[in-house]
């Protein structure tokens, strides 16, 4: 039908976008009315409604949603002559404002990095020197920056309950230092870049360091102790990682792999990032190979919707997404049949030499008769930079290769004899 598949998205989009437009331009005053209300009774929460939004902040991460509340908290709360918002009040020197941004600090900068010294310790001890680098880089992050996505994904699925803790202590955090009366602030996260830059501006900013103590010999010791106990394969701990091949260290090897792992050119339908994901739009979540994408580097996986995939990387996640870019047209070029090793790869993937029985051609096509369709590894052979591949019968398979089939369909018949 006309108005499905693709066709849809944007005309529900404009359609939805003018009955929105209606109702904020008729009910606006109501809305506006009802944001303050909100404001004021949030303020008026006290040490309850700081716990709330700390604890809400931690546990919506995973699906991305703690940006609503943070755009409530930081840019619509409270008022200082016309400026709203708590993050924005701070900057213009109101000296009440910072108790949405200070309960961050003791967790991001003390509290996760204990985390990690925590798995570093509990990790076996030939897999400590591997493992270090990775835990030590993700800890040093959190500790300058305030970017703690990567720590966090690190555990969250292993432990939810430990998670749950975890995002206890961060509302626990807000209520001691707004107790203590410290209003601390950052224009990008509770790191040390932004403590240093805006001290200034903190009120009782000294505070931070004996409550960042406590977080850190309590993180540590909770860590230790549930990792220990649980038997929690976090990273370093996990025996079959041992034998596992370092990812590739030059760019152009590491967008390879990347795409082999994400199922493929033919399965990446956009590629895009934010400040510590990989924003993913594919065809087949199926094809997605998670072990893989964890030997590359990958803290977690998001999928928020049935096309839509999200690699949790850390900071490098923009450098990686501009790699993968810049390496898809050339792994969605057809597959060259003068290549003994493109030629060998796709047997490989077909299910070996004793799977394939015959190989022809169709136009753009390879019809390979196998002896069974099983064995045949759709993922890999996406991921030789080949179009498509469909199974219309159990013994049949179509490869869409594109103008080279039968270059390709040549090669492979050499190797078969």
């Amino acid at each position: 039908a006309f108005f499905g598949g693709r066709r849809f998205v944007p005309i529900a989009s404009g359609l939805a976008g003018l009955l929105l437009a209606g109702a904020f331009g008729t009910q606006w005053q109501r809305l506006e009315a009802g944001m303050d209300v909100l404001s004021r009774s949030v303020l008026h929460a006290g040490a309850f409604g700081l716990f709330a939004y700390g604890v809400l902040n931690r546990v919506l991460i995973v699906t991305g949603l703690h940006h609503i509340i943070n755009n409530i908290a930081w840019f619509i709360l409270g008022d200082y002559h016309g400026v709203t918002g708590d993050l924005k009040r701070f900057f213009a020197g109101d000296p009440t404002a910072g108790v949405f941004m200070a309960g961050f600090f003791p967790v991001m900068m003390f509290g996760l990095p204990a985390a990690c010294l925590a798995m570093y310790h509990s990790a076996r001890p030939e897999r400590r020197r591997a493992v270090g680098g990775l835990l030590g880089s993700i800890a040093l992050t959190s500790i300058l920056t305030g970017v703690t996505e990567p720590i966090e994904f690190t555990f969250m699925f292993l432990a939810p309950a430990l998670y749950g803790v975890h995002a206890l202590l961060t509302g626990v955090a807000f209520i001691i230092m707004n107790a203590l009366h410290v209003k601390l602030g950052f224009g990008f996260s509770a790191g040390l870049f932004d403590y240093v830059l805006n001290y200034s501006r903190a009120t009782r900013p000294l505070w931070l360091l004996p409550v960042g103590l406590l977080y850190f010999a309590l993180y540590y010791g909770l860590f230790r102790l549930v990792i220990v106990r649980l038997d929690l394969k976090t990273p370093g701990r996990d025996a079959a990682e041992s034998a596992a091949a370092p990812p590739p260290a030059a760019p152009a090897d590491r967008a390879r792999a990347w795409i082999a792992a994400l199922g493929g050119a033919a399965n990446l339908v956009s590629v895009d990032a934010c400040t510590t994901r990989l924003r993913l739009v594919i065809a087949a979540q199926s094809a997605v190979d998670a072990a893989a994408l964890t030997r590359l580097g990958a803290r977690g996986l998001v999928r928020p919707a049935a096309n839509a995939l999200q690699v949790v990387v850390g900071p490098q996640a923009d450098q990686f997404a501009g790699e993968i870019r810049g390496a898809l047209p050339a792994a969605r070029a057809p597959a060259h049949a003068g290549s003994g090793a493109d030629a060998a790869a796709l047997l490989a993937a077909l299910g070996g030499h004793a799977n394939v029985h015959a190989v022809e051609t169709a136009s753009s096509r390879l019809r390979v008769s196998v002896g069974d369709a099983a064995l045949v590894d759709p993922s890999a052979i996406r991921g030789l930079g080949l179009r498509g591949v469909a199974v219309p019968e159990p013994r049949c398979v179509h490869v869409i290769v594109g103008p080279a089939a039968a270059e390709v369909a040549s090669a492979l018949r050499s190797l078969l004899g």
